[in-house]
Parts: C-alpha cells; structure tokens; sequence
C-alpha cells in the first residue's frame, strides 16, 4: 500500500503513521517527493486492506494499494526517476550520461591505473575491474581477490576516480564496501537472494546486473530484495539474455531499457560488451542503448585485449574507446542528454 501525506503534514503526523504501519506488522518506507511524502507499506499481502484504515490517521490524505508485485521499485511508489549520486560531479539516473569503463578483471596494478587514466581522460566516469571473478570453467583465471582490492584501492587514489567492482559472497560486502563506490551483483548472482538482503544493509549503491534467463519482472523483483531491506541505492543493468542466436556471446534486449523506464523509477544503464561478447559490436550497441535511453553505459576497456586474462575478445583497446566515445556525442545530445568528452 501507499501512503499519500497531505502537503501540510506535519512531521509529528509522519512519525504516527509509521508508528501504526509497524503495529500492524509492515514495514514503512518513506519517499521524499517535491510537494508531499509518500510511505510504502511493505509486508505481507494477505492482510494488506487493514492498511485502509491509516485514511484515518491526522495527515493522511489517501491509502492506494499497489499493483505491482515490486512494491518499491515501482513507479508507482515514486513516479520520478532516482537519482543516485556515486561520488561530487558524479550521478546516474539524471542528465548526463554515466560511462563506466575498464578490464572485465584486474590483473597487475600498473594496468589498472593505466586504464584508469586513460579511460578518465577520454571521459568515463567510473572505473570497472573485477577482483573476484565468477567464472563458467573452474580453470579459468578467478581474479586476483584480495590483492585486486587492494589495486583498485590505489587507481582510485592516484587517478581520482570512482570504482565498482563485483561481489559474490555474502561475507565479502562489508570488505568490499570499504574500497568500492559501488558494488555490482553479476548475471550468475541475480537471484542469489542472501546476497541481496546483504546488500541492503550498506550504504553503497548497488548495480544489479540481469540474470541471462531472467525475465523483466523477475529482475525487478531482485531490486525489491535490496531496497526492501534498506537500501534504495539501486541501478539496474541491462547486459544481454540468452537465446537460440549464438552469432553473439547473448542477446542484447534493447526493448528492456523502454519497458524498465516504464514500470522503474530506478536508473538503468546497459553493458554491450557482456551482451555482444565482440568488440567490433560495442560501438554499434552503445549508441543503440542511448537512443533507447539508457542512463549509462559500462565498457569493457584494455590496453591489450590480446592478451586479457578474460573476456579479452569483448575489449576495447584504447584507441577503439577512444573513437566510441567520440562517435556517441551526437546520439547523446539527440537523447537530450549531456556528456563529458576528452578534455
């Protein structure tokens, strides 16, 4: 159910209207919005029409059940788009489009700085490496842990860039909210329901990428595990889905980044170097996902794909992003959207 306070609401009103929601054994979340404040009611939805009688309650102008099986996540708790702030200058969900950039995995602290540098000049905004890997063969290069923590830590410090990397253990979210500015949940990690609960204890922004078999609703519903659980600092990454094509490493589903801004007021950005799975694609789905309307992008980037301890294959080399990004400026601007190019 939502809650509609009246304008004047007064903050004593508020406090008594979260006092009953939890007496009747929901939980209340309060959404902050330009004229008035709205509060969630979430629990379980057998009993949810006792929530009727909150209309009574002083500064309560209206109960409205909602429809969507995300209660939180839906546009209809919160009708305006999120924005998540990451770091000063740096926001996702508002008009600038947010690119996040370089190597799938960290693999030594001299190309990861490198990356970050270069990537940061040219105009991304966050920085990507992977420390801990998930990956299909148990033999394939599994990050370096601990010590890629440790690098990103340092790319942060001497480029002056924001960094996001992946978890896949409950038990790592705390040591990897020390060093990241956001914590990405991968494809394999999507319904990894403990994770999600986790992550909605910290105060960091989680993307939460979407599962290769995972339809739109059942991704959304991921999203309602983390902010359910308190933290409504969620974006959501569109990153291809498996089908019969296999010309492509997945499918990228364009369409997902129209029907999401329809149905979320969560920020989504897309990762055409996941969906694709070829480099010589990238560009093409980069600009495809603006013109759909994606917040943001996230690009693989390496000094030399060639020689990548993984998804070498889907990397652009320096001079490729370099061209990207050049070649994005006109489909941004036609999005009505603002960009920061090389400086």
């Amino acid at each position: 159910m939502i809650i509609v306070l009246k304008p004047d609401a007064t903050k004593k009103d508020l406090e008594q209207v979260k006092k009953k929601i939890v007496s009747l054994g929901y939980k209340p979340h309060v959404i902050h919005g330009k004229t008035r404040k709205v509060i969630g009611a979430v629990g379980d939805e057998r009993g949810k029409f006792i929530l009727q009688t909150l209309e009574s309650l002083p500064g309560v102008e209206k109960v409205v059940p909602i429809l969507s099986p995300y209660k939180l996540a839906s546009k209809e708790v919160k009708p305006v788009k999120t924005k998540i702030r990451v770091a000063p200058g740096v926001v996702i969900g508002g008009d600038e489009l947010v690119v996040i950039a370089g190597p799938c995995s960290i693999e030594n602290e001299k190309m990861l700085i490198e990356t970050a540098r270069f990537v940061k000049e040219k105009g991304a905004k966050i920085l990507r490496g992977g420390a801990f890997k998930p990956r299909t063969s148990p033999y394939s290069f599994q990050g370096l842990e601990r010590k890629g923590l440790k690098y990103l830590a340092r790319a942060r410090e001497v480029v002056g860039i924001p960094v996001i990397t992946e978890v896949m253990n409950p038990g790592d979210v705390e040591m990897i909210a020390e060093v990241a500015d956001i914590l990405q949940v991968g494809a394999r990690n999507v319904q990894n329901f403990a994770l999600l609960k986790k992550l909605g204890k910290v105060k960091k922004p989680v993307l939460l990428k979407r599962g290769m078999m995972t339809t739109i609703t059942e991704f959304l519903m991921s999203a309602e595990y983390i902010i359910s659980s308190g933290n409504p600092r969620v974006i959501l990454c569109e990153r291809g889905i498996r089908t019969f094509e296999n010309a492509t490493r997945n499918t990228l589903d364009i369409s997902a980044v129209a029907v999401l801004a329809e149905r979320t007021h969560l920020p989504v950005i897309v990762d055409p170097s996941h969906a694709t799975g070829y480099s010589r694609y990238v560009p093409a789905m980069a600009k495809a996902a603006v013109a759909a309307g994606a917040d943001g992008l996230m690009i693989e980037v390496h000094p030399e794909p060639e020689s990548a301890l993984s998804d070498g294959p889907q990397s652009l080399d320096f001079p490729s992003f370099e061209k990207m990004m050049e070649e994005l400026v006109p489909f941004v601007r036609a999005a009505g959207r603002t960009f920061s190019l090389a400086r």
